[in-house]
């Protein structure tokens, strides 16, 4: 009798934590509102790095990547401009399975109150423009988008983002960043160094935006 009970507790036990990481797997994703703007957490190497060695704010935000919330239904996506794919609509899940997949975390902002009537349009913006190709130069090109520069004309005609003159160099030395002094070197590009652009860390600062939590 007791081993009868035993065994048949353990898969209780199994569909009860189950059920437990489902409920919480939804909470996360349940409290996602329309527009919210997920960041991407930097690595420390490679592209990630460089693209926060020379644009990082503060520590809170180190970002190399940024999409947009869409809710469809039940189901959730993620519209955003990624290396592989160009500018796409991806499930939440699997956007989330990706990035963790490397080791990146996840962090929500949202729009500030005065914003919120603006998200239904960005984001026909945001979709008007899926299947433009990725632009590997970070040099604004209306045929081509990298991830802040899609999010940041999704809201332009609202004033929510700022395009800044962007800058290449090392902080700590004043100096073009090697990674960046070969990379445009490659390309047989000058450093665009002073044009305008954006950066996630640079969105990420705005002070339209509330930071919200990390899934």
């Amino acid at each position: 009798m007791k081993s009868i009970i035993k065994n048949s507790f353990i898969p209780n036990i199994l569909i009860v934590i189950g059920l437990v990481l489902f409920s919480c797997k939804n909470s996360i994703n349940n409290d996602l509102k329309n527009g919210d703007l997920l960041f991407v957490t930097a690595n420390s190497t490679g592209l990630s790095g460089a693209i926060n060695d020379v644009t990082q704010k503060s520590e809170r935000a180190a970002f190399d990547h940024i999409g947009i919330l869409k809710k469809e239904g039940k189901t959730q996506y993620i519209l955003h401009a990624a290396p592989k794919g160009g500018s796409q609509k991806q499930k939440l899940e699997d956007f989330m399975f990706q990035q963790k997949a490397e080791g990146q975390k996840i962090v929500v902002y949202r729009l500030k109150s005065a914003y919120q009537k603006n998200i239904a349009k960005a984001l026909q913006n945001a979709e008007s423009m899926l299947g433009k190709p990725y632009n590997f130069n970070y040099i604004l090109d209306d045929n081509s988008y990298y991830c802040s520069d899609f999010i940041e004309r999704a809201f332009r005609e609202f004033g929510v983002f700022t395009l800044e003159p962007m800058t290449f160099k090392d902080p700590k030395t004043g100096i073009t960043n090697n990674f960046w002094a070969k990379f445009y070197k490659e390309k047989n590009l000058a450093v665009p160094e002073g044009e305008l652009g954006c950066n996630p860390n640079g969105l990420a600062s705005s002070e339209n935006l509330l930071r919200i939590k990390e899934l």
